[in-house]
């Protein structure tokens, strides 16, 4: 079968031909329909993130797919059902760990996981996989063509989750919410306080100039779209007024501090960018008392667990047709997968097609 996958050092995609993969006692075999690219990928590719499996020379990228059940070999689950997987993982070779057992793996530290298509094991970027059953989450067949949405969504619905619980010992009913990033993780984060989660503001902030692609879609979403080399972070509440709920999807390691100062008293920030080393001067003493006297609160936030997914199905089926067409900029095909890890200013949100149902 044919795979897409990386070299470390190599710093391009490459196809490579594998053998089908059987399945274990407990797992299943799914034929790939689409896998989606994103942020993490040319992370990958680009050696700043992730590795290879123990004793490989290359990777299997793709950690955003939707399959369907080839061969359910025994599992509860249906062939010709479709299904979505999760990313986390056991290490090759180790036993159990608590945060399996308790179904949250995303809540697992360093070294006690393997992610899919990212680090210490092989993605979804093939023709077939297998999976344990309990890692394969049904969707409805007509969502299929868009299954590989899932897994961004369950990002932010976990994030979303920590966030409430963050705000739980009081009455919390926030009003606005502000993404910072214009990707299409922060695409999808701000359809989903527009229209799935009722936020009555709604902000994305961004470094485009108009006409661009993604300010269209915030403007259809009836969103405010903040440009950050205008209007800087800490100075958005004398602008838009503080923001109760603040989602970073950026990377860019000062937007975390910033987003303290961005916050309405008793607001929370979701940190979910993953910066590389930097090194810049804050107040700390300024950011502490923003911390202490007006009740806010950052949360960290990686990965997803099922419940998570389960979620984002119901969230994905709540998204407009235009939303989604709009998002997705491009669907391609083996021959040229190339073209699914280009990026420009056209470019919000593609995939790969590996079969149809």
């Amino acid at each position: 079968m044919k795979t897409v996958a990386v070299e470390p050092g190599a710093g391009e995609p490459v196809i490579l031909e594998k053998p089908i993969p059987e399945p274990a006692a407990g797992e299943a075999l799914v034929r790939t329909l689409r896998v989606g690219v994103d942020g993490t990928d040319h992370e990958v590719i680009g050696g700043a993130h992730g590795g290879t499996p123990p004793g490989d020379d290359h990777l299997v990228l793709g950690h955003e797919a939707v399959g369907v059940v080839e061969d359910a070999n025994g599992t509860d689950l249906e062939e010709g059902a479709i299904v979505v997987p999760t990313v986390r993982r056991l290490p090759e070779g180790a036993a159990t760990n608590e945060y399996f057992e308790r179904g949250e793996p995303d809540m697992a530290p360093e070294g006690a996981y393997a992610e899919r298509g990212i680090v210490g094991a092989h993605g979804f970027m093939a023709e077939y996989f297998t999976s344990p059953a309990e890692y394969l989450v049904p969707i409805p067949e007509d969502l299929a063509s868009l299954g590989f949405l899932v897994e961004p969504i369950s990002i932010t619905e976990k994030a979303l989750e920590h966030a409430y619980a963050s705000r739980s010992a009081f009455e919390w009913t926030p009003e606005s919410a502000l993404v910072l990033g214009n990707g299409s993780l922060g695409l999808l984060t701000l359809a989903m306080c527009e229209l799935t989660l009722g936020f009555e503001r709604t902000y994305c902030l961004g470094r485009r100039d108009r006409p661009d692609p993604t300010v269209d879609i915030m403007d259809e979403l009836g969103a405010t779209y903040i440009d950050s080399r205008k209007t800087p972070i800490p100075e958005i509440p004398e602008t838009y007024e503080g923001m109760d709920f603040i989602y970073e999807a950026t990377g860019v390691a000062p937007h975390a501090f910033e987003t303290i100062e961005a916050l309405a008293p008793n607001g929370v920030g979701a940190l979910l960018g993953v910066p590389g080393s930097w090194e810049f001067e804050i107040d700390g003493g300024r950011l502490h008392n923003e911390f202490v006297l007006h009740n806010k609160a950052l949360v960290g936030s990686v990965n997803s667990h099922r419940g998570h997914f389960e979620s984002a199905v119901d969230t994905l089926a709540q998204l407009p047709d235009w939303f989604v067409d709009d998002l997705v900029t491009g669907v391609y095909g083996l021959a040229d997968f190339e073209a699914a890890f280009e990026d420009d200013d056209t470019t919000i949100k593609t995939a790969i097609e590996f079969s149809r149902i």
